[in-house]
């Protein structure tokens, strides 16, 4: 059975790919499939397992697939680019399933006119963390891409003054439209492409909302609202909110400096190219402000009548995400201290727990409210012992407010944990995958009990200093 690949993108907004062929691998081999994934979208198990190497490292390709290169720019780091586009990627096409439509994509599967003089590949590590990751994102319900497999492919690959093993991750997206797509076509000048390109997208992921500019841009909103507030509820920091990496769908996409928090630092960064903090933690509610900005502006062209008047209409919808978020965010957290239906009264105890926390564990803590109902000795250990005192009088004002029995299935015990995450990716480069798949198979089940997996719920050990993650690139 071969795998049936479809091409709607190309089809609709032809001048958003280019067709590219993937570097032909010379040594193609399987370091991981995702079965569940494949199972769940209805994909030939059998075919994957005698073909997925040769079709995922760019050695050869379904007979459907027809590989491209997508268009796009971006602002990153807030300094335009007017062309950047899949520089180490290939679109082989859309699955289409009873689930909807999803792209099948290479990640580092070789050079392509947006190269921009990278030798367009990758290597193992950034490749694995993006599985690892994505895949606790899944299993903590939030939107997300997912990695179908990673592959090696028999190339070294220069790295930090050394040559690495080179991988492609083959990833499913509900589509790889971003901000910075349609910036691409807004730049250009080219209307009828960008028409184009917001059809497609309103057809493709919100049938339902308004077939106009306007409608696009609530849409997006409301999705990137309630994704970056699920980020926040489980300490999740991306890294690198380019607009490149916004996708329209909703979907958390680019994993690449990304991380959790150990301790609560609403200035925690962990990229090493982020000198400013541009991307911290507590900044990812307003650079998704910023970012859809963008899109307003490049949409622009298509709102239509008065222009001064379609320029209000769009300032009035940016005006409006501050308070979208905002009620996005108290439901995530409100529903994290067991709180059914959070009003915005509950904004004072969300916001004095998070102070409460400041500098210790923030999944522990969350975590251990289940045992607070009864007895605080177990999160009261966890603060620094100069709030401890604080905590009795905040514990009193959330006893009377939680109306929730289980609280442990909304906090969870396990997330990727950095040090265990780097342990997992060196040991991995030296060849020895056993510590990713067990840290996998437990992120996979974030919300289980502790017991029998105590050491997976634990924050760094002294010592382990600050954690710096990278690009990949």
């Amino acid at each position: 059975m071969d795998l049936t690949l479809h091409h709607s993108f190309a089809r609709d907004v032809p001048l958003g790919v280019l067709d590219q062929t993937p570097d032909p691998a010379p040594a193609p081999a399987m370091v991981v499939l995702n079965e569940g994934l494949a199972a769940d979208l209805g994909l030939p198990l059998d075919t994957l397992r005698a073909h997925g190497a040769a079709w995922f490292s760019g050695a050869s390709w379904p007979a459907s697939a027809v590989p491209r290169a997508m268009a796009y720019a971006g602002h990153q780091f807030g300094g335009f680019s007017p062309v950047l586009g899949d520089g180490r990627a290939h679109l082989l096409g859309e699955i289409v399933t009873p689930k909807g439509r999803f792209d099948l994509h290479l990640k580092g599967s070789g050079r392509t006119a947006f190269s921009r003089g990278g030798d367009g590949r990758a290597h193992l590590a950034p490749m694995l963390r993006e599985y690892l990751i994505s895949e606790s994102m899944a299993a903590l319900s939030i939107p997300t891409t997912r990695a179908l497999a990673v592959v090696t492919t028999g190339h070294r690959v220069l790295r930090d003054n050394g040559l690495r093993a080179g991988a492609v991750l083959a990833r499913v997206a509900a589509s790889h439209i971003r901000v910075g797509t349609f910036e691409y076509f807004a730049h250009r000048g080219d209307i009828g492409s960008l028409r184009a390109l917001m059809d497609h997208t309103l057809a493709r992921h919100y049938p339902d909302a308004p077939r106009d500019a306007f409608g696009l841009m609530d849409a997006v909103i409301a999705a990137q609202a309630r994704l970056i507030a699920q980020w926040m509820g489980v300490g999740f920091v991306h890294g690198v909110m380019n607009t490149d990496n916004m996708a329209l769908s909703g979907e958390t996409i680019d994993y690449g400096p990304c991380a959790f928090l150990d301790g609560y630092d609403e200035n925690a960064l962990f990229s090493s190219i982020d000198h400013s903090g541009r991307y911290a933690y507590a900044m990812q509610p307003r650079i998704l402000a910023w970012n859809i900005s963008r899109l307003a502006q490049a949409l622009l062209p298509l709102m239509g009548g008065d222009e001064a008047a379609a320029v209000d209409a769009a300032n009035a919808r940016l005006d409006g995400i501050a308070g979208i978020y905002r009620t996005q965010w108290r439901g995530v957290f409100g529903r994290k201290l067991g709180i059914s239906a959070p009003i915005p009264a509950d904004d004072a105890l969300i916001e004095g727990f998070l102070t409460l926390i400041t500098g210790a564990d923030f999944t522990q803590c969350f975590r251990a409210l289940q045992g607070a109902k009864g007895d605080d000795t177990h999160l009261a250990a966890l603060l620094p012992v100069d709030r401890r005192g604080a905590l009795t009088g905040w514990l009193a004002a959330w006893r009377a407010r939680t109306d929730q029995p289980d609280l442990n299935g909304v906090n969870p015990a396990v997330i990727p944990r950095n040090h265990m995450v780097q342990a997992a990716l060196d040991a991995a480069e030296g060849g020895d995958f056993a510590p990713f798949h067990a840290l996998l198979a437990q992120v996979q089940r974030p919300f289980a009990p502790e017991v029998g997996r105590q050491a997976y719920a634990l924050p760094a050990p002294l010592g382990f200093g600050r954690y710096i993650t990278y690009c990949g690139t």
